[in-house]
């Protein structure tokens, strides 16, 4: 029977329970994704600090688990048959994780593969676009005199929070009145994008009132607040 110690991770980032879920991040927009997820479903796990600032993300240790080198992934010493399961991808996490659990992923087909569209919405679009745009406004790409490119992310990332402000009117969540992993792949890039990239008055934040409230609800939940901080930061 495969163990956890099979796996290199584990020689980098010892498990001091290998009877949970070790999940190897870091508190970015993706990386709570998945340790607010453990948070809601109260799955127990053990969390690994992937520090970007000594490159961990590179060692061959974490491209053993992650070839594409990007944070988040777990090892889950119960996965399908009892074997333990590697995983990388923040929505491929987020959807293992809702069925291994049967939480936050509805039953019905229907409703399903509505929630993974929202899902597929945040990955493709929403991910990526305020990534660029928080680029081009808070780092490097701040110092370009071309502001083509930062412009560019302006007015497709006020597209993207056109398209959520219209889906939440009389809704209190993306889905309606359920929670779901929608939420919480889509939540924590918003508050990034407002917050740590500081673009809320670029992109106009105030013109996005069902953006806000549901955002701040998202907030107020205690379970999102603790996966906010996981893993904590040396």
């Amino acid at each position: 029977m495969t163990t956890l110690s099979s796996f290199p991770i584990t020689h980098k980032w010892p498990a001091q329970h290998p009877d949970r879920l070790q999940l190897y991040s870091l508190p970015t927009p993706n990386g709570v994704k998945v340790s607010i997820m453990l948070e809601e479903i109260g799955l127990p796990y053990e969390p690994h600090l992937v520090s970007f600032q000594t490159q961990d993300q590179l060692s061959p240790e974490f491209l053993s688990l992650n070839p594409n080198n990007k944070i988040p992934a777990i090892l889950d010493p119960q996965g399908p048959g009892g074997q333990p399961l590697a995983l990388f991808e923040s929505g491929a996490i987020l959807v293992y994780l809702a069925e291994k659990t049967g939480q936050l992923l509805p039953a019905d087909p229907a409703r399903r593969y509505q929630t993974l569209q929202w899902l597929m919405f945040q990955m493709g679009g929403i991910g990526p676009m305020f990534g660029q745009l928080g680029f081009f406004h808070k780092f490097a790409g701040k110092d370009y005199e071309d502001k083509r490119p930062r412009d560019r992310y302006v007015a497709e990332s006020r597209r993207l929070l056109t398209v959520l402000e219209q889906q939440l009117q009389g809704r209190a969540w993306i889905m309606g009145d359920d929670y779901s992993i929608a939420d919480i792949a889509i939540w924590p890039w918003v508050r990034n994008l407002f917050g740590f990239y500081e673009a809320g008055d670029l992109v106009g934040q105030a013109d996005f009132v069902q953006v806000q409230r549901v955002l701040a609800a998202f907030g107020a939940r205690p379970a999102v607040q603790r996966g906010l901080n996981i893993p904590t930061r040396d």
